[in-house]
């Protein structure tokens, strides 16, 4: 399939051949749910923590006597059942991440860039370079395309100038072709790849 190439100006400079194998394939909505939640899972920190009767501070005198009182017996004011005691089975840090097949994770990918292009709304872009790192230049460029939305995709190196330039658009995001995953692909509305991105991709998931 051929789709056409672009500037940051937006002005047609040529076309691009695209694999129908990477940017034709069936969209499993099924494998991009798995993904999205294995990749959420990955960015849990973990660290919630309740205090478990060890951890909480007081004293360790048995409140009063065991029999002869009527009441229940009891051995600790850190006990649960105790205001300020500790809480049973509360979480603990942890790793909440979880393996997650390769081949899900690519045909996941394929499907996301998959979707982007039925839905028209993958742009090839011709390079992501600009001659100074500047903001207002590349936002006044940017307006041209009316996009809210937009994740750029690079080669393996990204243009330094240009990524400074993005860093401080909201709704803006800038990944080398290794980062491309398919959370970041379907958060954004549009997808943007350069020409060294497309045959990157292509070798990749091919």
């Amino acid at each position: 399939m051929e789709a056409k190439v672009v500037d940051l100006s937006n002005k047609t400079v040529g076309t691009v051949q695209l694999s129908e194998t990477v940017f034709g394939a069936p969209v499993r909505e099924d494998l991009l749910a798995r993904t999205v939640t294995w990749q959420l899972a990955k960015r849990r920190q973990g660290t919630h923590q309740t205090k478990t009767i060890g951890l909480i501070q007081g004293t360790t005198a048995k409140p009063y006597r065991q029999k002869g009182t009527g009441r229940a017996r009891q051995g600790s004011l850190r006990s649960p059942q105790f205001r300020g005691g500790a809480v049973i089975f509360g979480p603990l840090p942890r790793d909440h991440g979880y393996k997650l097949p390769k081949k899900v994770r690519r045909l996941a990918l394929r499907s996301a860039l998959s979707s982007k292009l039925a839905e028209g709304k993958l742009v090839v872009l011709d390079h992501l370079k600009l001659d100074k790192p500047r903001t207002k230049a590349l936002a006044e460029r940017l307006k041209k395309f009316g996009w809210q939305s937009v994740l750029f995709v690079g080669g393996a190196e990204l243009d330094v100038n240009f990524a400074r330039a993005a860093a401080n658009l909201a709704g803006v995001d800038v990944l080398p072709q290794q980062g491309a995953n398919v959370y970041d692909i379907l958060r954004c509305e549009v997808l943007v790849l350069t020409r060294d991105a497309v045959e990157q991709l292509e070798a990749r998931l091919k």
